[in-house]
């Protein structure tokens, strides 16, 4: 597999050439990357209108993806979900609508406010975390008959590590003549399970993945795939797509991560991977024998349910800290905890000795609230409305402006324009938020 990024900068890192361009640090070494660091000079291509080394980069991951257009992205995600909203609204015949799992990340609101679509929210029938929204085909059909969507929009893996049907679902949103977009931040190595889990192969039209999030990739670097299935117009305007949101000062170094990966992941690394998911099982099964409440998930997570396990998530993860292990994300109720080829195996040995035999009492986890808020306007004119934030005690009846939300993991627990009911204040408290940002009253 070649590298034609990395085997570029490496060259001319080496040829010292007098940088009379940009960035300023002149490739002195600061932090001891800088000689790496390089702008669009003269070879180097250019991410948004890539025609040489970038492209060649991208072709390669294309072929390992399996898709029909692999795009790089050095900023995350979040500029992907964008992008791929961007494509499913660019020709609709009328104001455009998607229908989207409630789970979205943070980053698809502020989409729906720059691209102005309105967004048909699909609800599970119950739920235990605003992080979790499980979709099925019947209720997906039941929507697009009922309205008149543009695309299919859902989160998978989550970040709990549930996990969507995803072929059902595609297969129900081709039905109806929709293309099904996937969130896929969590799960760039499903590719390379045998067999196959990745969306792409599931009948996804446009997936997003987080390479940096289980890929040996700098934070940042991430992929847009267009699958073969998909319409033409996604492949050919993808990398416009991209340019509307991203920086014109792409990182080299992200760029040459992810031009390296794609040589790490067309060796051994299948197999390193298969080795891993069968050790992280191993230890599931040693937790579960100790009392540890572990539930199914993607295969490179390890989640607790800390209610069924007698904890508190927060005391939780302070035990593991103290111990020498961060976690991912914790909540009163969960802990996740993520995984690689790359965790030495002494890893796997700190957890199960940290954690020992649990002999505490399991305590009732109630389900979420049945949340269904009034919308009160579009996402977009809630967001550029003027606003202020308050208590969130005092915001009930008030309607809201923007997701003030932590991440992780990122979930809105109210979109802009809905009105604040009492459910929702109740979802507020249960998850530690004490401010809202709401629509200053006139």
């Amino acid at each position: 597999m070649t590298t034609p990024i990395a085997d570029f900068v490496r060259t001319y890192a080496a040829s010292g050439t007098s940088r009379l361009h940009m960035p300023g640090h002149k490739g002195s070494s600061f932090l001891g990357c800088e000689p790496l660091d390089i702008t669009e000079i003269s070879g180097a291509d250019s991410l948004y209108e890539a025609d040489g080394i970038i492209r060649e980069s991208e072709e390669n991951a294309a072929g390992l993806f399996g898709s029909a257009r692999t795009f790089f992205v050095t900023e995350g995600s979040s500029q992907c979900i964008r992008a791929m909203l961007a494509l499913a609204v660019w020709n609709a015949e009328r104001r455009p609508v998607i229908a989207a799992a409630r789970n979205v990340h943070k980053s698809f609101l502020y989409a729906a406010a720059l691209l102005d679509f309105d967004v048909v929210w699909l609800w599970p029938e119950e739920s235990y975390s605003v992080c979790a929204c499980g979709v099925k085909p019947e209720k997906l059909a039941q929507v697009l008959t009922e309205t008149h969507a543009d695309a299919v929009y859902i989160t998978s893996p989550d970040y709990l590590g549930g996990q969507c049907d995803i072929r059902a679902l595609s297969e129900t949103a081709h039905h109806f003549g929709v293309p099904l977009l996937v969130d896929n931040a969590h799960g760039a190595y499903l590719r390379f399970l045998t067999p196959s889990r990745h969306p792409l192969d599931m009948g996804a039209d446009l997936c997003c993945d987080s390479a940096h999030k289980t890929l040996p990739v700098l934070t940042g670097g991430a992929y847009l795939h267009i699958a073969s299935c998909a319409p033409a117009a996604f492949a050919e305007e993808g990398r416009r797509a991209l340019a509307l949101f991203g920086s014109t000062s792409p990182s080299y170094l992200i760029l040459q991560s992810l031009d390296l990966c794609s040589q790490y992941l067309s060796e051994d690394y299948p197999d390193r991977l298969s080795k891993t998911c069968i050790r992280l099982e191993q230890v599931r099964e040693q937790l579960r024998r100790d009392h540890w409440s572990v539930p199914e998930t993607d295969p490179l997570k390890l989640t607790i349910d800390c209610a069924a396990s007698g904890w508190n998530g927060y005391a939780l993860a302070q035990k593991l800290r103290t111990a020498g292990i961060e976690c991912e994300y914790c909540g009163r109720d969960d802990l996740v905890l993520m995984w690689t080829p790359e965790n030495p195996s002494a890893d796997f040995q700190r957890l199960t000795d940290c954690l020992g035999k649990n002999s505490r009492v399991p305590y009732t986890r109630l389900p979420l609230p049945a949340v269904r808020p009034e919308s009160v306007c579009s996402i977009r004119d809630a967001m550029f409305a003027p606003r202020e934030i308050v208590p969130v005690q005092e915001a009930q009846g008030r309607i809201c402006g923007a997701p003030l939300v932590s991440c992780p993991p990122a979930v809105p627990i109210a979109a802009a324009g809905e009105r604040i009911g009492p459910e929702t204040a109740e979802l507020f408290a249960r998850y530690g938020e004490k401010f809202v940002e709401v629509l200053k009253q006139l």
